[in-house]
């Protein structure tokens, strides 16, 4: 086991690596801007770096100085939690040739699934469904035309190398196809340094469901039961659950067999998530994969009882995968909220002094949050304030506990999105299950009427 951990992120990932270090016996090592300073996660790590002021880049995504971070405390192996360098090939690959253990998987499959079109190409080619559209990426608008009349519309540019939604335009006549194309080549070069786009069939009201996926170097995987993630603005989750409320055992085993093939096919190794496209007669179809542990992991740890990042470190370690998969049992369901700091209504970001905190509790109810009573939210990092999670034993007794733990958190000194989920979780659709990616759009505008 590694004796020292350097946690290269913030906020409530950064907390829960530190507790799973903790219960392991490992060492951690916090690293922090100037902005954070008086963190929770520097106060309980049990050693600390600055590295830089608050601009992410020159901070979170400063290489040299989170390398030399883990050199002179002696941090063996870094977790990169979630955003910021998670998903960075480079920063894993400096990892290793400095000998420091990159907690994820190796660089050149960072790499390989973070190319949507190769990932595409290999999913193809190992009998995994993918979503009809384009062999590769789209050079030109002509080139673009051809395609999206063979697959038809609507369809959906998408940036090669994207995430969060940017780069990314649906397209529904021909006519604004040309505008759309140059528009997200653009956006997509100014995000992430690469212009190329490929090109997708866009289906109307699908789901998004995703698999958990956890494999050793020995060779051994498993899959956790489906989350559904279909409750989202402009691509950014904002309610999640395990399991989906339309998935049947069937279902889950086939969307298990196509994420095992993807962990095969990429020679994947730790903790990673597929994601698939669920369409209104329940097909499936693979979108991309994430190579680093989710924001909303922690509702496959309540429905399975197994700690996703334990096992991200032991699998780093070395240990070989302890767990079957005649061991990950789906018990009862679980729902997450993330809290941001924003405007429940504009969607506005809502950076500012918290003056009151009071979290839920009782049984099932979990709070991974970094935020308390005259902590600040900046407005130089992501706006999640805490993710607010429960656990019962059926999906009518987790909503229930949902509104209720809604009811009893209270955050004042800044706006957040607590309304609005308030809101979704008293709405007859999504009680029923009904809902789609669009939902979040159909139920804003009604409210507004």
């Amino acid at each position: 086991m590694f004796r020292k951990v350097l946690i290269a992120n913030r906020g409530e990932i950064a907390l829960r690596v530190i507790r799973a270090c903790r219960e392991l016996g490992v060492g951690t090592v916090a690293v922090h801007s100037e902005a954070d300073a008086a963190s929770l996660h520097v106060r309980f790590a049990d050693e600390s770096v600055c590295i830089g002021p608050s601009d992410p880049a020159q901070s979170y995504r400063n290489i040299p100085n989170i390398l030399s971070a883990a050199e002179i405390t002696g941090a063996d192996a870094v977790h990169p939690g979630y955003g910021f360098l998670a998903e960075n090939s480079y920063f894993a690959d400096v990892c290793e040739s400095a000998g420091i253990k990159f907690i994820g998987p190796l660089p050149e499959c960072i790499s390989l699934m973070g190319d949507k079109a190769k990932a595409r190409d290999l999913m193809a080619k190992n009998g995994v469904p993918i979503i009809p559209g384009s062999e590769g990426i789209i050079t030109n608008v002509e080139e673009g035309f051809e395609v999206a009349r063979k697959i038809g519309y609507p369809v959906i540019i998408k940036a090669v190398a994207g995430g969060g939604g940017r780069g990314m335009r649906v397209v529904h006549e021909e006519p604004a196809f040309s505008d759309a194309f140059h528009a997200a080549q653009s956006e997509a070069g100014s995000a992430f340094g690469n212009d190329g786009v490929y090109l997708e069939k866009f289906f109307i009201e699908p789901r998004h469901i995703e698999i958990q996926v956890l494999a050793d170097d020995k060779g051994k995987m498993i899959y956790f039961p489906e989350r559904d993630c279909s409750i989202q603005r402009r691509h950014q989750k904002l309610v999640e659950e395990s399991p989906s409320p339309v998935v049947d055992d069937r279902l889950r085993r086939e969307l298990g067999r196509a994420a095992t093939a993807a962990v095969t096919a990429s020679h994947y190794v730790n903790a990673g998530t597929v994601e698939f496209l669920l369409d209104r007669d329940h097909n499936f179809y693979f979108i991309e994969m994430n190579t680093r542990i989710q924001v909303e992991h922690p509702i496959s740890e309540c429905v399975t009882g197994i700690d996703l990042i334990k096992e991200q470190i032991k699998i780093a370690a070395g240990k070989p995968l302890a767990l079957k998969q005649s061991q990950v049992k789906l018990n009862g369901h679980s729902f997450e909220c993330r809290v941001n700091a924003e405007s429940p209504e504009t969607f506005t970001p809502c950076p500012g002094k918290i003056s009151a905190f009071h979290v839920p509790g009782g049984p099932g109810i979990r709070v991974d949050s970094a935020s308390y009573m005259g902590s600040v939210i900046t407005p130089y990092y992501d706006s999640l304030v805490a993710k607010l999670i429960v656990h019962a034993g059926t999906r009518d007794e987790a909503i229930s506990k949902m509104n209720g733990a809604l009811t009893e958190f209270v955050i004042e000194g800044i706006d957040t999105s607590l309304p609005l989920h308030k809101k979704i979780f008293n709405d007859p659709s999504f009680i029923k299950g009904r809902f789609s990616t669009t939902f979040l759009d159909h139920f804003l505008a009604d409210l507004k009427k």
